[in-house]
């Protein structure tokens, strides 16, 4: 029988991960003196938060010289973030030289397929998913599987909800979806939900 064609997964980014290096330190006892509604507790940890409005994000500043942004919507949000807040220091006064080195770290994204999935009996059944999918159902509600190109981590629950997590760039979230829900379909572990009927059956 011809298959159901499928709906769009809705995909949202949740939370961009980026990094921000520069080539020496920074004075974190100066930053705290020209912005004093930066938090800085260094006998509980050594990080600054540095809290922008727009993009609305949390960055941690290191004397070490590194940032790490998080908070952000998209990796063009993160990297936007990131050169702000070495604009904002340097406008006032801390010395810093030469751009910062941006690099994404993680990307989380949650995932909405419209239909219910078949955790409990089907999914461990797929095809090709072997040693790479994890359903403990008493440790944790959903199953994980580790894709391997790209690479990334899904949460996987039977409400047909995803969350995907330990990608570098926005394209391959949406790659990878679409190499799940293409395994998914295949393996015909998709019910709709208003009929409890399988796609594909």
């Amino acid at each position: 029988m011809e298959k159901t064609l499928l709906s769009k997964p809705e995909i949202t980014i949740q939370n961009v991960v980026a990094t921000g290096s520069l080539r020496h330190g920074f004075d974190l006892k100066a930053i705290v003196k020209a912005f004093p509604n930066v938090e800085w507790r260094p006998q509980v940890f050594p990080g600054l938060v540095f809290r922008l409005k727009r993009p609305k994000t949390c960055t941690l500043i290191f004397d070490t010289g590194s940032m790490v942004c998080t908070g952000a919507k998209s990796e063009k949000a993160a990297r936007r973030a990131i050169r702000k807040v070495v604009r904002e220091l340097k406008r006032e006064g801390i010395i810093i030289t030469g751009k910062p080195e941006i690099k994404t770290q993680n990307i989380v994204a949650s995932i909405d397929l419209g239909m219910s999935i078949d955790v409990e009996e089907g999914i461990y059944a797929v095809h090709g998913l072997g040693k790479r999918i994890m359903y403990e159902p008493e440790q944790f509600p959903g199953a994980i599987y580790r894709m391997e190109e790209p690479r990334c981590v899904f949460l996987i629950f039977s409400t047909g909800k995803l969350v995907c997590v330990g990608a570098t760039r926005e394209a391959d979230v949406y790659k990878a979806v679409e190499n799940f829900v293409t395994i998914l379909d295949d393996a015909e572990v998709l019910i709709r939900k208003e009929g409890g009927m399988r796609i594909g059956s």
